[in-house]
Formats: structure tokens, sequence, C-alpha cells
């Protein structure tokens, strides 16, 4: 019927004027914006950086396998095996069993079926090993079971720190994706310094505290150049390593007036610097960022609180960037940009002033149509369509949404979905009025009979869309998200706002003919 109770009139123009404010405030300064919500500018509208990034996990590889080898040996030497030319190179394990051991190697450690180690070895994830066994010589490598364990764990960890950095910095709505299994997709819309960004991003940040060696040192050696191209030969036990660190933060030395990065170490990791500190009176400690001395000063006393200092002729911008690479954490593998793409803002502005104006003229052209073909009822359609683009823009509003080019196209396809629903209810009704004597009746019929159609023809493209964003990426989820969000504010005007304003026309001039 076309007579609608209290309940969904309040109901409907609740909604309607709850979207329309937060649609609102796309068009207010953020000063005086009651609530903190607008509309996002992708990265083809306002500019930006496109930064497609890959895990390097070789490095890590090996530095798994290298930590597999103390607990194999313990397992051999427990179990009585002896075993000879033990060697690890690249990505394996290799050593050679004796003809009188091999039988209780092969018992214990190889299955019936295939080679690869048995749950005898779950102590450290057994399947993500796989042994191969040729004349008495053993081979063992990380099973695909193991290395994609392993290529998940660095990809998922590594998303988290770019997205740590990248808060820092202070970039405004960034996207950062997953894009295969290797792979991370970062966009930066507006950054006006990609290169800053691309330093940030690409820096591993190990950091590690080593005692500058001496001819007593008794841990090995290496030899590294410092920043200021000084080569010393540092200890190779750590003291202290980024793991440790709970804050870092750049500050100016009030004395000196030099740029410093003042750091917190966690209660473990103060009692260890404490120690060193105390034990090293007088000698250096050389302080490794991604296997480069940044600063190695003297230890002039005993540091037990935790809290120090790192200097290192610094301007304020590199002690910043510094100290939130130390914040963030370190990546588990090294990142290599493997694409890589920066879109102007003027290019964006010229994106955003075709797409308004498609809009604008599509729906200059529709609107007029609509009032030459349905007279006064072409001028509710129009209302309808007004109040549906509202309602859309209303409802990305809520979902701070990022709007892309194709997602402007998908606003402009609603449009015209938009008015599809509302001619196909008024020619059924123009069919309803020949026949029927009451305009009431043929009202409400039409209405009811075209609702079948018009939910056919949106369900089948709501569910394309669903589709699109499923499958699709980028771009292609922008104008799904769009087209899907239209296509159901579609059938709210339609069937709530348009058909109620109808309804009030109507019933005061049901004895006029229309």
């Amino acid at each position: 019927m076309l007579n609608f109770s209290k309940t969904k009139i309040i109901f409907i123009y609740f909604l309607l004027i709850v979207l329309v404010f937060f649609a609102s405030l796309n068009f207010v300064s953020r000063d005086s914006k009651l609530i903190d919500k607008n509309i996002n500018l992708g990265l083809d509208l306002q500019g930006g950086s496109y930064l497609l990034l890959e895990i390097d996990t070789d490095p890590l590889i090996e530095e798994k396998i290298q930590n597999k080898v103390l607990p194999i040996k313990k397992l051999l030497k427990s179990n009585g095996i002896n075993y000879q030319n033990f060697s690890v190179t690249n990505k394996e394990i290799t050593f050679k069993i004796s003809d009188n051991n091999f039988k209780k190697f092969e018992n214990l450690f190889l299955s019936k079926n295939d080679n690869i180690l048995n749950p005898y070895i779950s102590k450290y994830n057994s399947y993500e090993l796989k042994l191969i066994e040729s004349n008495n010589n053993i081979k063992i490598t990380f099973s695909k079971y193991g290395i994609l364990t392993i290529n998940n764990s660095a990809l998922n960890q590594s998303i988290e720190i770019v997205r740590r950095r990248i808060d820092d910095v202070g970039t405004k709505e960034p996207t950062i994706l997953q894009r295969g299994d290797k792979r991370i997709l970062v966009e930066l819309p507006g950054v006006k310094d990609p290169e800053r960004i691309k330093e940030l991003i690409g820096k591993t940040a190990q950091l590690h505290f080593r005692l500058v060696a001496n001819e007593s040192n008794e841990f090995g050696y290496d030899e590294i150049k410092s920043e200021t191209g000084e080569s010393l030969t540092i200890s190779k036990k750590i003291i202290v390593s980024g793991d440790n660190l709970v804050d870092a933060q750049p500050r100016v030395d009030n004395q000196s007036n030099e740029p410093s990065v003042s750091f917190t170490l966690d209660r473990l990791g103060a009692q260890k610097f404490g120690k060193a500190t105390t034990d090293y009176v007088g000698k250096r400690i050389a302080i490794v960022l991604d296997n480069k001395i940044i600063s190695s000063p003297s230890v002039r006393e005993p540091i037990p609180g935790g809290k120090g200092s790192i200097s290192g002729n610094f301007t304020f911008q590199e002690a910043t960037d510094l100290a939130l690479l130390l914040r963030s954490g370190a990546l588990p593998t090294p990142l290599n940009i493997v694409e890589e793409r920066t879109v102007g803002p003027d290019l964006g502005e010229d994106s955003i002033r075709s797409g308004s104006i498609s809009l604008i003229v599509g729906f200059l052209l529709v609107i007029i149509f609509m009032i030459f073909k349905y007279r006064f009822f072409g001028l509710v359609a129009n209302i309808s369509l007004i109040t549906n683009l509202l309602m859309l823009m209303g409802v990305l509003t809520l979902l701070e949404a990022t709007l892309t080019l194709p997602g402007i196209a998908g606003i402009i396809l609603t449009v015209g979905m938009a008015v599809d629903a509302n001619v196909l209810i008024f020619e059924r009704i123009k069919e309803e009025l020949k026949t029927e004597k009451s305009i009431i009746h043929a009202f409400d019929i039409g209405y009811n009979k075209a609702k079948i159609t018009v939910l056919d023809a949106n369900i089948t493209t709501l569910i394309a869309t669903a589709i699109l964003f499923i499958f699709g990426s980028g771009p292609i989820k922008g104008f799904a998200v769009t087209l899907g969000i239209g296509i159901l504010t579609t059938l709210f005007s339609a069937y709530f706002i348009a058909r109620h304003i109808t309804s009030i026309i109507v019933l005061r001039n049901k004895e006029v003919k229309i």
C-alpha cells in the first residue's frame, strides 16, 4: 500500500538526515568539524607514491638453518650416532654417517615411506625440514612447508613494521596490502618526499651494541667501517640488540647543541647494558646499525638505568628518522623495491576535474530527461536521485573510504542505475493507469509489480560487484565499493523516499487525473 506508518517515516528520514550530515562533513574544514570523518582521495586523485616491495627471505632462511645446527648435533650425540664432515653451506646442512651408525640413524630419523624427518624431531617443528640421504651422505634443508611458513611469518611481520614506520612519519590514509606470498603494496597519497619514505621503508634497522675489540677479546672479530670512515675491529659478541629497545626519541644536546637519539631499554636490556658498561669502563662500545657503525663512544661510567643516547654527527632530520626506525623495530628480511610510480598532484587535480565534469554533465542530462519525460513525477525522481547521491556520500564518509577515479566511475554508473529504477516504476504505473480507475490502486500495483524487476536488475549487479571486490585489487575494488553502496542507496531512495513523496502527492490528489 502507499500508506506509510509513522514508525517507518521516522526511520526513513532519520537515516536520511544522519547520512546527509556525514556527507556534509566533506564540505566543512577540519577545525570546525564535530566529527572528524571525510572521504579520502586516492593516489590517482591527489597524487603520491606507489611502491611494490618484495621481501628477500634468503638471508633469513640461511640464519634459520644455522639455528638448526645445535639441536641436530645434540640429537645425534644423545642417540650415540657419530657423524663426519658436518658443514653448513647456503641453505643446507650436510654431514656423513659412518656405516656402523647408519642403521641406527635410519631407524630413528627416516620414515618408512619417504625421506622427510619423522615426528621424533617435533621439538623443533617436524616436517619443517626435509632430509635427503645418498650413500650415507645426509642433506637437511627446509621443506616447501617450512619455506612457506618462513615467508608468511616474515611477510606479516614486515607489513606490520612498514605500517608502523609510515604511521610515525604522519602519512594520512596509507594503503598497505599483501600481494602474493612475498610482496607488499604501499600507496601513499599526498606524499611530498617519496625518497625519504623509500629510505625509511628499505632499511632493515638491525641494531647491535658491540664491544670494540682488543687483543684479549675471545669472541672473534669483525672489521667494520664507521660513518666517519674509521675502520674498527669489533667483537662478534652482541651486548644488547634492538629487540631490547623500548623507546627512542630525537633530542638536541643542551651543551653541544648537536642532535642525538635518546633510547630506553627493557628490563633485561638494562641489566645487560648496565653490566657491560660496568665491566668495560674506559673502553669503546660500537653501535652498529645494518652492519655499519653509526657511533662508537667511550664508556666513561656505568649506565645502570637502561637509558642512554646515540650521537654521530646527525642532522635533526637524520636523528628523527633513526629514532623512528629504532622504535618501529627491525625488519626480519631486506625489502627490495620491484615497482615504483609517482603521481603528481597536477595529474590528480586533472582527474578530479574530469571526473567531476562527467558527473555533473551526466547528472544534469538525467534531470532534464526525467522532467521532460514524466513532468511533475520526474521532479520526484530527481529528488530521489539527489538524496541517493547524498546518502552514497554519507556512507562513504562514515566508512572513511578512499575515493579513486574508478570510484567516481562507480558513482556515475549509480546515477544511471538510480534513474533506471524510477523509469521502470513509472512506466509500470503508466500501464496500470490505462486499466485502473483508482489512481491510488494504479500507483500501488505499479510499485509492487515493478519491485521484482528492479530487485532482479540490482541484485544481479550487486553480485557482480561483490565478485569484483573479492577477486579484484586496487582501482577495481574502489569501483566495486562505490557501485555496491550506490545500488543499496538506489533501492532505498526509490522504494522509500520517492515512494513516500509519491504517496503524499497521490493521496492528496486522488480525485485528479494524473
